[in-house]
């Protein structure tokens, strides 16, 4: 990367999971990147030292009951500051800004990601949710404005990376991997009364709170299904889960010849955000690596779809079509916030998400206003199941 220019960033959602990470990666690589704009959702305490740190032209805090401390901490350090939701779409047109990381938590990220490929900028996505809503009006737009999205999920860089050197052949499946999340094994009567904490603990990997527990009910590998049809073009028969609880082979592809090609490492998404933002080079990292003889056995199972029926659920959206995909995660948004408020319990959040699957407005072929209204019917639907329990 030497011979090639900083490439200029920025990164919404900066304060979570993967913004805190993909900053790693920016601080251990300064010729490689520079920092345009950072935005966060609520933690303006972490946005302003981060910008204290990273120097970005622009920082934008959406709640806007926070904007004047976050002023009042940057203004003596000449950097810009915003708020609200339509500051974070206005800024990632910026034309200083070369790559748009996209790691928001759930909906709030659409409407970033298109108004940033309709300025024509790379993406880095790591808001699957902005594909599971939206898959073929956020492709459509990419292709026409000849945008490239890259994939920062592990399963999905996984996938991305077994391509590499093999985008022109057909892919006949891909196979994604899931860990099997806290409760694999667990029957229903187990699950009944799990609680928020035993939830959160995921066995090999440390996400976002949201993240974790779509982790353990599988809602996030379903999220993935629908994610994988829009990045690699495939249909939901191509596509299989496949549990491994090692998560040292973060996703496989198999070709029309039956070869199956994987990529491994140990559990740390550094590596994927690294090598979205790098692709297609790789920069040297002294991230921990792989001793095959710590890891004698890999095993694999079949996903219990009966237990954890979000995963079901999310391959009906992919073949229903539509705006169901819009309504599965709408409706997971608000089951999984009711969760963690302890409002609902682990196996009532599927049967919200099956009870909006049945009453929303089922539209065949959405607009983005479509998609608007469907969203904001399912958490209304939603949240109307949580105030009735």
């Amino acid at each position: 990367m030497t011979d090639n220019p900083q490439k200029r960033l920025a990164i919404l959602g900066s304060t979570g999971s993967i913004g805190t990470q993909a900053l790693d990666v920016v601080a251990a690589n300064p010729a490689a990147f520079a920092v345009e704009v950072l935005t966060a959702q609520n933690n303006a305490e972490l946005l302003i030292e981060q910008a204290a740190q990273f120097r970005p032209n622009v920082v934008v805090i959406a709640n806007k009951d926070r904007y004047d401390a976050v002023f009042a901490a940057l203004d003596p350090l000449d950097i810009k500051v915003y708020a609200g939701d339509k500051a974070i779409a206005d800024v990632v047109q910026m034309d200083s800004i070369d790559t748009v990381l996209t790691s928001m938590v759930g909906y709030s990220g659409l409407i970033p990601t298109l108004k940033a490929i309709e300025a024509g900028k790379q993406i880095a996505l790591a808001n699957k949710e902005t594909l599971v809503v939206a898959g073929e009006l956020v492709t459509g737009l990419a292709r026409q404005k000849g945008v490239n999205i890259y994939p920062v999920d592990s399963e999905h860089s996984a996938i991305f990376q077994c391509l590499m050197g093999d985008f022109h052949n057909p892919i006949e499946k891909i196979l994604l991997t899931a860990s099997g999340g806290p409760f694999r094994g667990k029957s229903r009567e187990q699950l009944l009364h799990v609680t928020k904490a035993q939830a959160l603990k995921h066995p090999n990997w440390s996400m976002g709170a949201k993240i974790t527990i779509d982790s353990a009910s599988l809602m996030n590998k379903g999220l993935e299904v629908i994610e994988a049809k829009w990045l690699f073009g495939v249909n939901a028969s191509q596509i299989e889960v496949v549990v491994h609880p090692q998560s040292i082979i973060h996703s496989m592809v198999q070709f029309e010849d039956g070869s199956i090609k994987a990529q491994m490492g140990l559990p740390d998404m550094r590596l994927p955000i690294q090598f979205a933002l790098t692709y297609p080079n790789r920069l040297k990292a002294d991230f921990p690596r792989f001793d095959f003889t710590k890891y004698p056995s890999l095993t694999f199972e079949k996903p219990d779809l009966q237990t954890f029926r979000n995963l079901q659920f999310a391959f009906d959206a992919l073949e229903r079509g539509g705006n169901m995909a819009c309504i599965v995660n709408a409706a997971n948004e608000v089951a999984v916030a009711a969760f963690l408020r302890d409002e609902i319990g682990f196996l009532q959040m599927s049967d919200l998400i099956e009870t909006c699957m049945s009453r929303v407005t089922f539209t065949q072929q959405p607009t983005l206003d479509d998609y608007i209204e469907t969203d904001a019917e399912t958490r209304r639907m939603a949240q109307n199941f949580v105030n009735k329990i």
